[in-house]
Protein backbone atom coordinates (compact mmCIF):
# COMPACT_ATOMS: atom_id res chain seq x y z
CA UNK A 1 0.00 0.00 0.00
CA UNK A 2 1.25 3.43 -1.01
CA UNK A 3 0.09 6.77 0.39
CA UNK A 4 -0.33 10.04 -1.51
CA UNK A 5 -0.53 13.10 0.74
CA UNK A 6 -2.50 15.87 -0.98
CA UNK A 7 -1.38 19.45 -1.22
CA UNK A 8 -2.72 21.91 -0.48
CA UNK A 9 -4.48 20.57 2.60
CA UNK A 10 -5.29 21.64 6.14
CA UNK A 11 -5.41 25.11 7.62
CA UNK A 12 -6.41 27.99 5.37
CA UNK A 13 -5.51 31.63 5.95
CA UNK A 14 -8.84 32.33 7.68
CA UNK A 15 -8.36 29.46 10.12
CA UNK A 16 -4.73 30.44 10.80
CA UNK A 17 -5.93 33.96 11.53
CA UNK A 18 -8.78 32.85 13.80
CA UNK A 19 -6.58 30.58 15.90
CA UNK A 20 -3.86 33.22 16.18
CA UNK A 21 -6.46 35.77 17.28
CA UNK A 22 -7.41 33.48 20.17
CA UNK A 23 -3.79 32.83 21.08
CA UNK A 24 -2.91 36.54 20.99
CA UNK A 25 -6.03 37.42 23.01
CA UNK A 26 -5.01 34.87 25.65
CA UNK A 27 -1.59 36.50 25.78
CA UNK A 28 -3.08 39.97 26.12
CA UNK A 29 -6.13 39.35 28.32
CA UNK A 30 -5.54 35.95 29.91
CA UNK A 31 -8.25 33.44 30.81
CA UNK A 32 -11.15 33.11 30.89
CA UNK A 33 -11.60 34.17 27.29
CA UNK A 34 -14.99 33.68 25.65
CA UNK A 35 -15.62 32.68 22.02
CA UNK A 36 -19.03 32.85 20.41
CA UNK A 37 -19.48 29.41 18.84
CA UNK A 38 -16.47 27.14 18.15
CA UNK A 39 -13.67 29.30 16.74
CA UNK A 40 -13.38 26.76 13.90
CA UNK A 41 -15.11 23.43 13.33
CA UNK A 42 -12.45 21.05 14.65
CA UNK A 43 -12.79 19.12 17.89
CA UNK A 44 -9.04 18.86 18.48
CA UNK A 45 -8.44 22.60 18.16
CA UNK A 46 -11.42 23.41 20.37
CA UNK A 47 -10.33 20.92 23.06
CA UNK A 48 -6.79 22.30 23.14
CA UNK A 49 -8.05 25.86 23.55
CA UNK A 50 -10.49 24.81 26.28
CA UNK A 51 -7.53 23.47 28.24
CA UNK A 52 -6.02 26.97 28.10
CA UNK A 53 -9.10 28.64 29.53
CA UNK A 54 -11.16 29.43 26.44
CA UNK A 55 -14.92 29.13 26.94
CA UNK A 56 -17.03 28.42 23.85
CA UNK A 57 -20.71 29.33 23.88
CA UNK A 58 -23.55 29.95 21.44
CA UNK A 59 -25.36 32.21 23.90
CA UNK A 60 -24.05 35.64 24.85
CA UNK A 61 -26.30 35.50 27.94
CA UNK A 62 -23.76 33.01 29.31
CA UNK A 63 -20.91 35.53 28.93
CA UNK A 64 -20.43 37.74 32.01
CA UNK A 65 -20.90 41.43 31.30
CA UNK A 66 -17.68 43.24 30.47
CA UNK A 67 -15.85 40.05 29.47
CA UNK A 68 -13.55 39.59 26.49
CA UNK A 69 -15.36 37.91 23.58
CA UNK A 70 -14.18 36.66 20.19
CA UNK A 71 -16.51 36.14 17.24
CA UNK A 72 -15.69 32.88 15.44
CA UNK A 73 -14.36 32.64 11.89
CA UNK A 74 -17.88 31.88 10.62
CA UNK A 75 -19.17 35.40 11.29
CA UNK A 76 -22.21 36.71 13.18
CA UNK A 77 -25.29 38.76 12.40
CA UNK A 78 -25.72 42.44 13.34
CA UNK A 79 -28.18 41.31 16.03
CA UNK A 80 -25.39 39.38 17.76
CA UNK A 81 -23.09 42.38 17.51
CA UNK A 82 -25.78 44.57 19.05
CA UNK A 83 -26.32 42.10 21.90
CA UNK A 84 -22.57 42.03 22.60
CA UNK A 85 -22.47 45.82 22.71
CA UNK A 86 -25.48 45.95 25.05
CA UNK A 87 -23.69 43.59 27.46
CA UNK A 88 -20.57 45.74 27.41
CA UNK A 89 -18.41 42.97 26.00
CA UNK A 90 -14.95 43.70 24.65
CA UNK A 91 -15.28 42.15 21.19
CA UNK A 92 -12.44 40.87 19.01
CA UNK A 93 -13.70 39.95 15.55
CA UNK A 94 -12.32 36.64 14.26
CA UNK A 95 -14.62 36.54 11.23
CA UNK A 96 -12.84 35.24 8.14
CA UNK A 97 -12.37 38.12 5.67
CA UNK A 98 -13.99 35.98 2.96
CA UNK A 99 -17.14 35.67 5.07
CA UNK A 100 -17.06 39.42 5.68
CA UNK A 101 -16.96 39.84 1.89
CA UNK A 102 -20.27 37.99 1.60
CA UNK A 103 -21.85 40.15 4.30
CA UNK A 104 -20.78 43.29 2.46
CA UNK A 105 -22.13 41.91 -0.81
CA UNK A 106 -25.54 41.39 0.79
CA UNK A 107 -25.84 45.09 1.57
CA UNK A 108 -24.33 46.18 -1.74
CA UNK A 109 -26.82 44.23 -3.84
CA UNK A 110 -29.80 45.12 -1.67
CA UNK A 111 -28.96 48.79 -2.14
CA UNK A 112 -28.87 48.22 -5.89
CA UNK A 113 -32.37 46.76 -5.81
CA UNK A 114 -31.53 43.08 -6.19
CA UNK A 115 -33.45 40.17 -4.79
CA UNK A 116 -30.91 37.77 -3.25
CA UNK A 117 -30.92 34.00 -3.02
CA UNK A 118 -28.43 32.58 -0.54
CA UNK A 119 -27.22 29.03 -1.14
CA UNK A 120 -26.13 27.43 2.12
CA UNK A 121 -26.62 24.73 4.71
CA UNK A 122 -29.64 25.35 6.90
CA UNK A 123 -28.57 25.79 10.53
CA UNK A 124 -24.89 26.34 9.73
CA UNK A 125 -23.50 29.23 11.76
CA UNK A 126 -22.13 30.99 8.64
CA UNK A 127 -25.55 30.77 6.98
CA UNK A 128 -27.26 32.13 10.08
CA UNK A 129 -24.84 35.05 10.24
CA UNK A 130 -25.27 35.94 6.58
CA UNK A 131 -29.07 35.62 6.62
CA UNK A 132 -29.05 37.82 9.71
CA UNK A 133 -27.44 40.66 7.78
CA UNK A 134 -30.85 41.41 6.26
CA UNK A 135 -33.59 39.50 8.13
CA UNK A 136 -36.49 38.55 5.89
CA UNK A 137 -34.84 39.89 2.73
CA UNK A 138 -32.72 36.92 1.64
CA UNK A 139 -34.21 33.67 0.33
CA UNK A 140 -32.33 30.62 1.60
CA UNK A 141 -31.92 27.68 -0.78
CA UNK A 142 -30.38 24.48 0.60
CA UNK A 143 -31.33 21.80 -1.95
CA UNK A 144 -31.96 21.76 -5.69
CA UNK A 145 -35.48 20.38 -5.29
CA UNK A 146 -36.48 23.43 -3.24
CA UNK A 147 -36.12 25.75 -6.23
CA UNK A 148 -39.39 24.59 -7.84
CA UNK A 149 -41.34 25.66 -4.75
CA UNK A 150 -39.79 29.10 -4.24
CA UNK A 151 -42.10 32.11 -4.43
CA UNK A 152 -41.71 34.47 -7.38
CA UNK A 153 -39.56 37.39 -6.16
CA UNK A 154 -40.96 40.85 -6.97
CA UNK A 155 -37.49 42.23 -7.78
CA UNK A 156 -36.58 42.98 -11.39
CA UNK A 157 -32.96 41.96 -10.75
CA UNK A 158 -31.93 38.73 -9.03
CA UNK A 159 -28.56 37.41 -7.89
CA UNK A 160 -27.31 34.50 -5.82
CA UNK A 161 -24.61 34.33 -3.14
CA UNK A 162 -23.21 31.19 -1.52
CA UNK A 163 -21.82 29.92 1.75
CA UNK A 164 -18.03 30.02 1.43
CA UNK A 165 -17.38 26.41 2.46
CA UNK A 166 -19.69 24.70 -0.03
CA UNK A 167 -18.22 22.85 -2.99
CA UNK A 168 -18.79 24.03 -6.54
CA UNK A 169 -20.25 20.59 -7.19
CA UNK A 170 -22.79 21.15 -4.39
CA UNK A 171 -23.91 24.53 -5.69
CA UNK A 172 -23.91 23.85 -9.45
CA UNK A 173 -27.25 22.05 -9.54
CA UNK A 174 -28.93 24.69 -7.39
CA UNK A 175 -27.53 27.53 -9.51
CA UNK A 176 -28.65 25.86 -12.74
CA UNK A 177 -32.14 25.29 -11.31
CA UNK A 178 -32.39 28.92 -10.17
CA UNK A 179 -31.38 30.20 -13.61
CA UNK A 180 -33.87 27.90 -15.32
CA UNK A 181 -36.67 29.03 -13.03
CA UNK A 182 -35.66 32.70 -12.99
CA UNK A 183 -33.93 33.59 -16.32
CA UNK A 184 -33.07 37.08 -15.04
CA UNK A 185 -30.81 35.56 -12.38
CA UNK A 186 -27.28 37.02 -12.47
CA UNK A 187 -23.97 35.54 -11.35
CA UNK A 188 -22.12 37.34 -8.56
CA UNK A 189 -19.08 39.30 -9.81
CA UNK A 190 -16.74 36.70 -8.29
CA UNK A 191 -17.15 33.27 -6.78
CA UNK A 192 -18.11 33.17 -3.12
CA UNK A 193 -16.49 29.75 -2.69
CA UNK A 194 -13.45 30.11 -0.44
CA UNK A 195 -10.12 29.89 -2.32
CA UNK A 196 -8.97 27.18 0.12
CA UNK A 197 -12.17 25.18 -0.33
CA UNK A 198 -11.69 25.34 -4.11
CA UNK A 199 -7.99 24.48 -3.99
CA UNK A 200 -8.51 21.47 -1.72
CA UNK A 201 -11.31 20.22 -3.92
CA UNK A 202 -9.20 20.63 -7.06
CA UNK A 203 -6.40 18.62 -5.44
CA UNK A 204 -8.82 15.88 -4.39
CA UNK A 205 -10.27 15.62 -7.91
CA UNK A 206 -6.80 14.85 -9.26
CA UNK A 207 -5.99 12.60 -6.30
CA UNK A 208 -9.15 10.56 -6.88
CA UNK A 209 -7.80 9.51 -10.28
CA UNK A 210 -4.73 7.97 -8.63
CA UNK A 211 -6.02 6.58 -5.31
CA UNK A 212 -8.37 3.69 -4.57
CA UNK A 213 -9.38 5.15 -1.23
CA UNK A 214 -9.22 8.71 0.07
CA UNK A 215 -9.16 9.62 3.74
CA UNK A 216 -10.38 13.13 4.49
CA UNK A 217 -9.27 14.28 7.92
CA UNK A 218 -11.64 16.72 9.61
CA UNK A 219 -14.51 16.97 12.04
CA UNK A 220 -18.02 15.86 11.14
CA UNK A 221 -19.19 19.43 11.87
CA UNK A 222 -16.84 20.86 9.24
CA UNK A 223 -18.75 21.76 6.08
CA UNK A 224 -15.66 22.00 3.88
CA UNK A 225 -14.38 18.62 5.14
CA UNK A 226 -17.70 16.94 4.34
CA UNK A 227 -17.59 18.55 0.90
CA UNK A 228 -14.10 17.14 0.31
CA UNK A 229 -15.35 13.62 0.99
CA UNK A 230 -18.27 14.14 -1.39
CA UNK A 231 -16.00 15.47 -4.15
CA UNK A 232 -13.61 12.53 -3.77
CA UNK A 233 -16.48 10.06 -3.99
CA UNK A 234 -18.04 11.85 -6.96
CA UNK A 235 -14.73 11.46 -8.82
CA UNK A 236 -14.48 7.73 -8.40
CA UNK A 237 -12.69 7.03 -5.14
CA UNK A 238 -13.97 5.40 -1.99
CA UNK A 239 -13.86 8.20 0.54
CA UNK A 240 -14.11 8.44 4.31
CA UNK A 241 -14.23 11.42 6.65
CA UNK A 242 -12.32 10.72 9.88
CA UNK A 243 -11.55 12.92 12.86
CA UNK A 244 -8.15 11.35 13.54
CA UNK A 245 -6.19 8.09 13.44
CA UNK A 246 -8.44 6.45 16.05
CA UNK A 247 -11.28 6.41 13.48
CA UNK A 248 -9.24 4.45 10.94
CA UNK A 249 -10.47 0.88 10.32
CA UNK A 250 -9.22 -2.10 8.33
CA UNK A 251 -12.42 -2.00 6.26
CA UNK A 252 -11.54 1.48 4.97
CA UNK A 253 -8.25 0.16 3.59
CA UNK A 254 -9.48 -3.21 2.35
CA UNK A 255 -8.09 -3.86 -1.11
CA UNK A 256 -6.54 -0.40 -1.46
CA UNK A 257 -3.25 -0.23 -3.34
CA UNK A 258 -3.00 3.55 -3.13
CA UNK A 259 -4.51 5.61 -0.32
CA UNK A 260 -4.93 9.36 -0.73
CA UNK A 261 -4.89 11.55 2.36
CA UNK A 262 -6.14 15.12 2.61
CA UNK A 263 -7.57 17.34 5.32
CA UNK A 264 -10.19 20.04 5.64
CA UNK A 265 -9.32 23.69 6.10
CA UNK A 266 -9.74 23.43 9.89
CA UNK A 267 -7.76 20.21 10.50
CA UNK A 268 -4.35 20.56 12.26
CA UNK A 269 -1.33 19.09 10.51
CA UNK A 270 -0.25 17.05 13.55
CA UNK A 271 -3.53 15.11 13.30
CA UNK A 272 -2.74 14.42 9.63
CA UNK A 273 0.70 13.14 10.57
CA UNK A 274 -0.90 10.90 13.19
CA UNK A 275 -2.97 9.29 10.45
CA UNK A 276 0.14 8.85 8.31
CA UNK A 277 1.88 7.05 11.17
CA UNK A 278 -1.17 4.83 11.62
CA UNK A 279 -1.04 3.95 7.92
CA UNK A 280 2.64 3.08 8.22
CA UNK A 281 1.77 0.82 11.15
CA UNK A 282 -0.79 -0.88 8.88
CA UNK A 283 1.76 -1.58 6.19
CA UNK A 284 2.12 1.58 4.09
CA UNK A 285 5.34 1.16 2.11
CA UNK A 286 5.72 4.75 0.96
CA UNK A 287 4.32 8.22 1.66
CA UNK A 288 4.59 10.74 -1.17
CA UNK A 289 3.61 14.39 -1.22
CA UNK A 290 1.16 14.99 -4.08
CA UNK A 291 1.08 18.75 -4.49
CA UNK A 292 -1.25 20.16 -7.13
CA UNK A 293 -0.68 23.86 -6.42
CA UNK A 294 0.85 26.26 -3.91
CA UNK A 295 -0.95 28.69 -1.60
CA UNK A 296 0.47 31.98 -0.35
CA UNK A 297 -2.62 33.73 1.05
CA UNK A 298 -2.29 35.48 4.42
CA UNK A 299 -4.81 37.54 6.38
CA UNK A 300 -3.71 40.18 8.85
CA UNK A 301 -4.76 40.18 12.48
CA UNK A 302 -7.06 42.96 13.76
CA UNK A 303 -4.75 45.99 14.15
CA UNK A 304 -6.22 46.94 17.53
CA UNK A 305 -5.30 43.56 18.97
CA UNK A 306 -1.75 43.56 17.62
CA UNK A 307 -1.12 47.02 19.08
CA UNK A 308 -1.67 45.65 22.59
CA UNK A 309 1.22 43.20 22.22
CA UNK A 310 4.90 43.86 22.95
CA UNK A 311 7.03 44.13 19.77
CA UNK A 312 7.47 40.81 17.98
CA UNK A 313 9.25 40.55 14.60
CA UNK A 314 7.02 37.61 13.57
CA UNK A 315 3.97 39.87 13.68
CA UNK A 316 5.46 42.71 11.69
CA UNK A 317 2.83 44.22 9.43
CA UNK A 318 -0.02 42.79 11.47
CA UNK A 319 0.87 39.10 11.15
Amino acid sequence: MNVLLAGPRGFCAGVDRAIEIVEVALEVYGAPLYVRHEIIHNEHVVARLRERGVVFTDFLSEVPEGSNLIFSAHGVSPAVRDEAAARGLNVIDGTCPLVTKIHLEVHKFLKRGYGIFFIGHRGHVETEGTMGEAPGKLILVCEEHEVAHLPEPPDEKLIYLTQTTLSIDETRGIVDALKARFPRMENPPSSDICYATQNRQDAVKVLAQKADTILVIGSQTSSNSRSLRQVAEAHGARAFLIDDASFLTDAMLDGAQTVGVTSGASAPEDIVQGVIEALRDRGAESVEEFRVLEEDVEFKLPPGLVQLLPPNPRRAGGQ
